[in-house]
């Protein structure tokens, strides 16, 4: 919490004109998105509902809604941000599952791989690629996984 945070809050995390910091928050990320049509704006409210769900335990939830996010016409400064946050969720989400690696094949694009018991990998978790969470895809057709914890083995 920032001094400006605890400074603008009581006790019940609303502000002195009785508007949570949260609705300011959004309020704020509306204005924002005005003047921004477009890919921007559906990568903007994304990443906002993501860490909203986030925030509140819904890691799932927090992935499924960047997963859905079209990051075909984004630019790189908004592809990177999306596969931050993205990335941010699915190492707390799949942080204990043994041998999950990650495979990025681009800037924006990237899955969260499993072994799995026939010998393949399952999709976990995906952003900006077509694979449906639960497909089992060979490892020898992926190059460049890398284990999903950091400091971790695969």
């Amino acid at each position: 919490m920032t001094m400006a945070t605890t400074t603008m809050t009581n006790g019940t995390g609303a502000t002195p004109t009785g508007r949570t910091l949260e609705e300011l928050v959004d309020r704020v990320f509306e204005a924002l998105l005005a003047a921004a049509p477009g890919p921007a704006q559906t990568i903007t409210r994304s990443v906002h509902e993501a860490r909203r769900l986030r925030r509140a335990g819904d890691l799932d939830g927090a992935l499924a809604v960047l997963a859905g996010a079209d990051l075909a016409q984004a630019s790189e400064q908004g592809a990177r941000w999306t596969y931050a946050e993205w990335l941010d969720v699915a190492r707390r989400r799949f942080a204990g599952r043994e041998g999950a690696v990650l495979y990025s094949p681009g800037t924006g694009r990237a899955a969260v791989l499993a072994p799995h018991p026939s010998g393949a990998l399952e999709v976990l978790a995906v952003l900006g690629m077509r694979w449906p969470v639960g497909k089992l895809v060979s490892r020898r057709s992926l190059r460049g996984l890398r284990p999903l914890a950091k400091g971790g083995s695969r």
